[in-house]
């Protein structure tokens, strides 16, 4: 999942676009925000995400901030609209592998955007926050693994959840397995916990989970 960002500038990049685009670290940085289609996120999960040294990162979003394209805010950073007509794709290598591994309903009267809001910006088991997407399906959020090399994908939409993994080349799959029990371990005990959902609504959701 981590990938070594080039130090070269791309001669061949359009000079019309902002000085930070010139740069092919931050368009790295780019290219990820718009493959995972980012509406938020860290730092820190940036970092572990894309392996980039701290210094290094603190500065390419500087400069990206300077352009207009990321703007500060209280969990972290947010992207801009106006990143949607300025972002220029800078493939990273091999685009890691998708597997779906859980699809299941969720109950009818829960809260979803109170469970979204519980598991944003949370760190549990070895899973790491980087952030998340927002769009007219739903909010999918993001965690990656500390080491870099799982990444694990909730996305809430119409009453159901879908958690799938992006895994690096030659990562088993059993590790993102593991990733994915433990996100489903705390939406469990996110559940148990709220003063509105009585162990009756835990176990109707665990049901649901057997049977998806």
């Amino acid at each position: 999942m981590t990938s070594e960002i080039p130090t070269s500038r791309d001669d061949r990049m359009n000079p019309e676009l902002p000085n930070s685009l010139r740069s092919e670290r931050d368009g790295a940085v780019l290219n990820l925000i718009e493959e995972e289609e980012l509406t938020g996120f860290t730092f820190d999960g940036l970092r572990r995400k894309m392996g980039t040294h701290p210094e290094t990162l603190s500065r390419i979003l500087g400069r990206l901030q300077e352009d207009g394209i990321v703007e500060a805010a209280a969990d972290g950073y947010r992207v801009t609209e106006k990143a949607r007509g300025v972002m220029v794709m800078h493939p990273l290598g091999t685009a890691p592998s998708r597997i779906p591994l859980l699809s299941t309903l969720l109950p009818f009267d829960i809260g979803v955007r109170e469970i979204v809001s519980e598991l944003k910006g949370r760190w549990f088991g070895t899973l790491r926050w980087i952030g998340y997407s927002e769009n007219e399906e739903g909010t999918t959020l993001k965690w990656v693994t500390e080491n870099g090399s799982v990444q694990i994908d909730a996305r809430f939409s119409d009453g159901e959840l879908h958690v799938e993994a992006k895994t690096a080349a030659g990562n088993t799959l059993n590790d993102a397995v593991r990733a994915a029990h433990e996100l489903i371990g705390h939406i469990s005990r996110i559940y148990s916990r709220s003063r509105f959902r009585g162990p009756q609504r835990l176990q109707m959701f665990n049901t649901y989970l057997a049977l998806a």
